[in-house]
C-alpha cells in the first residue's frame, strides 16, 4: 500500500521535496487543503517513465508495495539501472515468455507510448522537458489513469507525502508542499515516539478483529481502547495470546459490571475527569491528558486553555467553553459544577480542561465534592502548572542557593476583584523568598504599593510574563516599583503571572527583556 495525497481543488499538489508553486495551503477552516488515500497496489500494475535519479525511489517504493512495475527508461542513470537489472528484477525480452511476464518488474527500454498506460492504477513519471510532462500528462488524462510527474505540480493529479512505515500501520504527512523539510522533521518525530513493535501489534490487530467476530463481547469499544493503551506501552516486540485473552477478559467484565448497573439503574453515571491542560504549548500537554481528551464524550475548556490544546480533542466531542475572566462576563461557578454534575449523571465521559494544573487557584475541590456527592467517579489529571512553563520558558530557576530558599505562589485576587487584605505581607517581603502571583494584572499597581509600604526594597526584581510557552509570549521586566506602570501601559489581555524576587536578575533579564519592552510599547 502506498499513501497517496490528492488534490481537492484545481490545482495538483506539489511533490514532497519539491518548492511550493502556489501560496500556502488553506487552513483547515477554509477546507481541506488535500485528501489523503491510503491506495493498496499489491498485484496492480503501475507505469513509470524517464531515466532520472528521482525516479529511484519512487520506484523502490513502489516495489514495496506489491505493485507490477512496467519501467519505461531509455537511457536510466546507473542507480535506476542498477535497480531494474538487480536479481528480482527481468528486462524485458522481444517476446516476453510467460514466465518473464511474471516478473514484477519490467524494464522497457524505450519512451512510453499512450498504449503502455492500459491496465495501470498509476503513472509516475520524471520529465526535463514541459512539453513531454504536458504530453504525458494528456496520455494519462486520455486513458483515465492519475498521474504524478515529479517536482511539476502543475502536471500532477497526486502527490507522495513523508511516509512512516510501520506495515500495515502507515502514517502519511503532507504540508501541501509548503515546507517538504517540515514534513520529514515531523516523520523524524514520530519515528522516534512511536515503539517498532507497533508493526506488531497492528497486525495482531487484523487477526484479532476476525477472531471477535468469532468470539464477540458485548462492547468491542472497550477491547480496542485496551488494546491501543498496550500497543503504545509495549515493551516488546510482539503481542501475546495471553494479551488477546486478557483484553477480552477485562472488557467482558466491565461489560457485565455495566448490564448489572443499568438493571439496577436506567440512568448509569459516567465519569469526569479534571485535565490540566499546562500552560499553552500543546507539546508540554501529558500523554494522559491527551488520551482523556481524545476519548471524552464533552469538553468544558477554560477561556485561558489555548485553542490549540482544546482542538485535540475528539473531533465529534462536544466543547464547551465555560471561561471565567475577572472583571468581564463570565460563567458562574456553580453553573459549571452544575454542567459537570448533570453530565456525569447522564453517563457521559466529561473533560473539565483547566489551564495550567487543575489543582492549582482551580477551585477544584467545590467540583470533585459536588461530584462526589452524587456518586459521579472523578478523575484528576495534573499538568504543568503556569509558574513552571513560564520558568522554563525564561530559563531562569524559580529557586536559588544563595538568593531564593522559599517559593511561594499568591493569587492576589480576591472574590469581589480586589488584593486579598489576608496575604503572609511579611513572607512576601522576605529577600530569599521567590513569589509567584497568579491573577495579578488587575491588583499589580495595589500589590506592588502595599509590599512596598511593607517594607520591601524597590530594586527587587519583578517580571510579568504573558502568554508564557506560547508563540505569543511577551515579557516585561523591571523591578517591584517599575513594574506596575509597564504592565499599565502595555495592557496586557493574555493569561499572565507576575515573578517577583532577587532570583529573576539574571543578565539576560536586564538585557533582552528589556528590548521586549520596547518592541511591546
Amino acid at each position: 500500500m502506498v499513501d497517496l495525497l490528492a488534490r481537492t481543488d484545481s490545482r495538483a499538489e506539489p511533490e514532497i521535496e519539491a518548492a511550493p508553486s502556489a501560496p500556502a495551503a488553506s487552513s483547515s477552516a477554509e477546507g481541506l487543503s488535500c485528501l489523503p488515500l491510503f491506495f493498496p497496489l499489491a498485484g496492480r500494475t503501475v507505469v513509470l517513465a524517464g531515466d532520472g535519479e528521482a525516479l529511484v525511489w519512487k520506484a523502490e517504493l513502489l516495489y514495496s508495495t506489491g505493485a507490477y512495475l512496467r519501467v519505461f527508461a531509455p537511457q536510466p542513470v546507473p542507480r535506476l539501472a542498477a535497480f531494474l537489472q538487480s536479481e528480482d528484477h527481468e528486462a524485458e525480452k522481444p517476446a516476453p515468455s510467460a514466465s518473464s511476464q511474471e516478473q514484477r518488474c519490467l524494464w522497457h527500454q524505450r519512451p512510453i507510448r499512450a498504449e503502455d498506460l492500459s491496465g495501470a492504477a498509476l503513472v509516475i513519471a520524471a520529465c526535463d522537458e514541459d512539453s513531454e510532462a504536458a504530453a504525458l500528462l494528456a496520455m494519462a488524462r486520455a486513458a483515465g489513469v492519475p498521474i504524478n510527474i515529479i517536482d511539476r505540480p502543475e502536471r500532477s493529479d497526486f502527490q507522495f507525502g513523508a511516509i512512516l512505515d510501520r506495515s500495515p500501520l502507515v502514517i502519511g504527512i503532507s504540508t501541501h508542499g509548503a515546507a517538504p523539510a517540515l514534513a520529514q522533521a515531523l516523520r523524524g518525530r514520530l519515528e522516534a515516539w512511536l515503539p517498532a513493535s507497533l508493526q506488531h501489534w497492528a497486525a495482531a490487530a487484523r487477526n484479532w478483529r476476525a477472531r471477535l467476530k468469532r468470539e464477540p463481547v458485548n462492547n468491542p469499544r472497550r477491547f480496542w481502547s485496551l488494546f491501543s493503551q498496550a500497543a503504545l506501552a509495549a515493551d516488546r516486540e510482539a503481542p501475546r495470546e495471553t494479551d488477546f485473552q486478557r483484553m477480552r477478559e477485562e472488557s467482558q467484565k466491565q461489560d457485565d459490571a455495566e448490564s448489572l448497573e443499568e438493571t439496577i439503574s436506567p440512568n448509569q453515571k459516567g465519569v469526569v475527569a479534571l485535565v490540566g491542560a499546562g500552560p499553552g504549548d500543546p507539546e508540554l500537554l501529558t500523554l494522559k491528558a491527551l488520551r482523556f481528551l481524545q476519548e471524552a464524550d464533552v469538553v468544558l475548556y477554560d477561556d485561558l486553555v489555548s485553542p490549540r490544546i482544546v482542538a485535540m480533542a475528539r473531533r465529534d466531542a462536544e466543547k464547551i467553553p465555560v471561561g471565567k475572566r475577572g472583571y468581564r462576563p463570565s460563567c458562574r461557578q456553580d453553573h459549571i459544577t452544575a454542567q459537570l454534575v448533570a453530565l456525569g449523571l447522564a453517563g457521559k465521559k466529561v473533560v473539565r480542561l483547566k489551564g495550567g494544573d487543575p489543582m492549582i487557584f482551580g477551585r477544584a475541590n467545590e467540583e470533585i465534592a459536588a461530584l462526589r456527592a452524587v456518586g459521579v467517579r472523578v478523575e484528576v489529571v495534573p499538568g504543568i502548572t503556569a509558574a513552571l512553563g513560564a520558568a522554563a520558558s525564561l530559563q531562569m530557576s524559580l529557586t536559588e542557593r544563595d538568593k531564593a530558599r522559599r517559593l511561594q505562589f499568591i493569587t492576589a485576587h480576591a472574590h469581589d476583584g480586589s488584593l486579598p487584605d489576608d496575604m503572609d505581607w511579611r513572607a512576601l517581603c522576605d529577600p530569599r523568598a521567590s513569589s509567584i502571583v497568579y491573577m495579578g494584572v488587575k491588583t499589580l499597581q495595589a500589590l506592588a504599593s502595599r509590599l512596598l509600604a511593607e517594607g520591601i526594597d524597590p530594586t527587587t526584581p519583578a517580571l510579568l510574563i504573558e502568554r508564557a510557552t506560547q508563540r505569543d509570549e511577551r515579557v516585561l521586566a523591571g523591578t517591584i516599583e517599575s513594574l506596575p506602570p509597564l504592565v499599565a501601559a502595555a495592557a496586557p489581555d493574555g493569561p499572565c503571572l507576575v515573578f517577583i524576587g532577587a532570583a529573576f536578575a539574571s543578565p539576560e533579564t536586564e538585557t533582552s527583556k528589556d528590548s521586549v519592552i520596547e518592541a511591546a510599547l
